[in-house]
């Protein structure tokens, strides 16, 4: 993941660069020495530039696929990209033949439903043996959206300066946010007056009851969880709201072990399956 995030920031600036070769007409003995100066700044390698106008445009459309494909890969798609390079090398430094640059970045995208805005910057010090490179600021800005499990985590990557750590697990919290989403949105059309979602299919919680059992309900919670390192799990539980009377004649405490024994077919037959088995028990209590 790490790579193709790289490379679709690569190929963001490429296509930039391109873009403004080709839209930009410019005398023949001008065109080569333009777009070899534009791979030297994304690149900073030699390039032998391109013989006409034609071949930028091939090429650019190369890139734009690309570019495409990896975007639908991870979700990933960016919309803006720039980029502000300033030298830090003093005298000093020369002498020693080191060099010293802070790259300032601003970018924006979405991965599916999620927009965001990224400022960070870079600090290279190279040498005539190694380039060393490390991230010394990072400001995510999150627009408003209904995954309000995403605050704490994109406070911890801020705090890290983790960019690769937040574009890695915001791509997988997404999968399993639209995966909790059709779910419930499932069961919802399948269950209609057993199932219901009191804040919509993108609700962390699931409400089971029974019309022919007043005062009965199971709650699922489903919440999506990233740990420090930035994996991104499900985890969900049982809550039971039985009436007084219920708890005092369950002698056996079917109803206090009810949220252990979820977890425990949830371990056997998955997540769907362990839902769906929830549901029909209360569907089939209504039918006898």
């Amino acid at each position: 993941m790490d790579a193709e995030l790289a490379e679709v920031r690569a190929l963001q600036a490429e296509i930039a660069a391109l873009r403004r070769a080709c839209e930009e007409p410019l005398a023949p003995w001008e065109e080569t020495s333009r777009v070899q100066k534009s791979f030297r700044e994304i690149y900073q390698s030699d390039s032998e530039g391109w013989k006409s106008s034609k071949d930028l445009r091939s090429h650019l459309g190369h890139l734009e696929s690309e570019l495409s494909f990896l975007s639908t890969l991870t979700g990933i798609n960016i919309s803006n990209y720039s980029m502000k390079t300033e030298d830090l090398t003093s005298t000093e430094m020369t002498e020693k033949s080191i060099k010293k640059v802070v790259q300032r970045h601003r970018l924006s995208g979405n991965c599916h439903m999620v927009t965001f805005q990224l400022e960070f910057q870079i600090l290279e010090i190279q040498n005539k043996e190694r380039l060393s490179s490390v991230t010394t600021d990072l400001n995510i800005i999150m627009e408003p959206t209904e995954c309000s499990e995403l605050s704490e985590f994109v406070s911890r990557a801020e705090e890290r300066r983790d960019l690769f750590m937040f574009f890695r697990s915001l791509h997988f919290f997404v999968e399993w946010f639209e995966y909790r989403k059709r779910t419930f949105k499932h069961f919802k059309e399948k269950y209609p007056d057993t199932v219901h979602l009191s804040e919509g299919a993108s609700s962390h919680c699931m409400g089971i009851r029974s019309a022919s059992r007043p005062g009965f309900e199971l709650l699922i919670i489903w919440k999506i969880k990233i740990d420090e390192e930035g994996k991104v799990s499900p985890k969900l539980d049982l809550l039971t709201k039985v009436p007084r009377r219920a708890l005092e004649l369950d002698k056996n405490r079917v109803i206090e072990t009810a949220p252990l024994s979820f977890r425990t077919l949830l371990g056997v037959l998955g997540i769907e399956a362990a839902l769906e088995s929830l549901i029909k028990l209360f569907c089939t209590e209504e039918n006898n």
